[in-house]
């Protein structure tokens, strides 16, 4: 049976792409706002693009930080890709300007140093040691990529037995970033998977697995 999948759309992503490279992966996908329907969904996916405050702002006014916080308090799947996975983390500076995200990670989105920004086209990922996501997924793999500011340092570490740490995976471009974090049933992308071809294709199906 294949699962329901909600595109957010509140504004500020590549809905239709997401929503291809996910009924590609077998799902079948909605693109709304409407909060039942997010609420109601096997899985969440978030996209972003653009800035980092205008994301957020653009987030609460369809109450989708109500809508990823009800569900990770229940357990349901969440996904953010790009800026849909930066918004998650504390805060975002942007042109020296402070942003609150959603808090759900600590940690700060921070202009990359880089000799060239935006960073822009393909990349490999070194997976975290037990990944799902990444399951099946070549060493070599590449994953697109465009974005000009990053998530540097991680510092969510779990110390309960019943509960495993987040698996972070990362990249680097002029210096180390966040590629991707596994967090229970929050999961996120620095990268583009719907724009990633059959690497992509296969770490969407992947988080589909396990919906």
């Amino acid at each position: 049976m294949s699962k329901s999948v909600v595109v957010l759309d509140y504004g500020f992503g590549n809905v239709r792409s997401a929503e291809r490279a996910l009924a590609h992966a077998g799902a079948e996908v909605e693109i709304t706002a409407d909060f039942d329907r997010a609420m109601r969904a096997d899985g969440l996916l978030v996209p972003g693009v653009g800035a980092f405050a205008a994301c957020m702002a653009g987030l609460k006014g369809v109450r989708g930080d109500w809508i990823v916080g009800r569900r990770l308090a229940g357990g349901r799947p969440v996904m953010g890709i790009c800026v849909g996975m930066q918004i998650l983390f504390a805060r975002g500076i942007e042109h020296g300007v402070a942003a609150e995200g959603l808090d759900e990670w600590p940690g700060t989105v921070e202009p990359l140093r880089a000799p060239i920004v935006p960073h822009m086209g393909w990349n490999t990922v070194k997976a975290a040691e037990g990944s799902r996501l990444f399951a099946g997924a070549d060493e070599d793999a590449r994953f697109y990529f465009v974005h000009s500011y990053a998530v540097r340092s991680w510092h969510l570490e779990t110390q309960s037995e019943r509960i495993s740490s987040p698996r972070v995976s990362w990249t680097t471009h002029g210096e180390p970033f966040v590629a991707a974090v596994e967090n229970g049933p929050l999961w996120a992308t620095q990268f583009h998977p719907e724009k990633s071809g059959e690497a992509g294709a296969l770490l969407l199906a992947n988080w589909l697995d396990t919906l």
